[in-house]
């Protein structure tokens, strides 16, 4: 029903303003190290600047959400994952490694006449080919280190039935407007509305996955439990 949606929207964003309280307002990957403090394992969420709600109430809306470490037994650390979105400091980076720096690429490839023909090829790719990469890669690294995050503490267990992974998906299931009345639609000037997933135009949001999914509004009774036992400035 879009009437329980946009209450269930609402409240999300309610349980992010206390979150932003929480970690002591958000952050751009552009100002952010490894030596921060994170926490092991997490989820974040990613505003981008011109895109604001218009339906649940007033302020940024979500872009992305994201976690980390969804099959068992993986090592990865938040922090990795977001070093991987961020790209290297010389400004490059490798979008093989980030689905985040794939499809933000592909729109500035749309959108602003970009010639990158191996973008997107392969899952790896020799070290010529890279450093063809590298000025593109550094343009994308542009884009994504100005983007706002909020990120949450989840330190469960690595596995597909993580809670970190029913947050993301319920998440991204519910900010999604694929198949339903859009709320809080992207912007007209939306960078990704020239993306090349229609997954991702469609949903308003950098993500493919989960956004053609049904939601359980019960989530949000446990995502506000955890922001609730967050200390500050985690």
């Amino acid at each position: 029903m879009p009437n329980e949606r946009l209450g269930d929207l609402t409240r999300f964003y309610s349980i992010l303003d206390k979150l932003e309280k929480r970690v002591g307002g958000a952050r751009t990957l552009d100002n952010c190290t490894g030596r921060m403090q994170w926490p092991h394992r997490g989820i974040y969420f990613f505003r981008e600047i011109g895109e604001t709600r218009s339906s649940s109430g007033q302020g940024p809306r979500i872009v992305r959400v994201g976690t980390h470490a969804l099959k068992a037994g993986s090592g990865t650390r938040l922090w990795t994952r977001l070093s991987q979105h961020r790209g290297k400091d010389s400004g490059g980076g490798n979008h093989r490694g980030s689905i985040f720096r794939l499809i933000v690429g592909t729109a500035l490839i749309a959108r602003d006449g970009h010639t990158v023909e191996t973008w997107g090829r392969g899952n790896t790719a020799p070290s010529a080919v890279m450093a063809a990469e590298h000025e593109f890669e550094c343009v994308v690294s542009g884009v994504i280190r100005q983007m706002p995050f909020l990120w949450l503490r989840v330190d469960d267990e690595p596995g597909p039935d993580s809670l970190r992974g029913t947050i993301e998906r319920n998440s991204i299931a519910l900010l999604s407007n694929v198949g339903k009345p859009a709320l809080d639609p992207p912007s007209p000037a939306w960078l990704g509305r020239h993306c090349d997933r229609e997954k991702v135009r469609s949903s308003g949001l950098w993500n493919s996955r989960h956004v053609d999914e049904a939601y359980a509004p019960a989530f949000l009774d446990v995502l506000e439990g955890l922001v609730d036992e967050m200390g500050t400035a985690q």
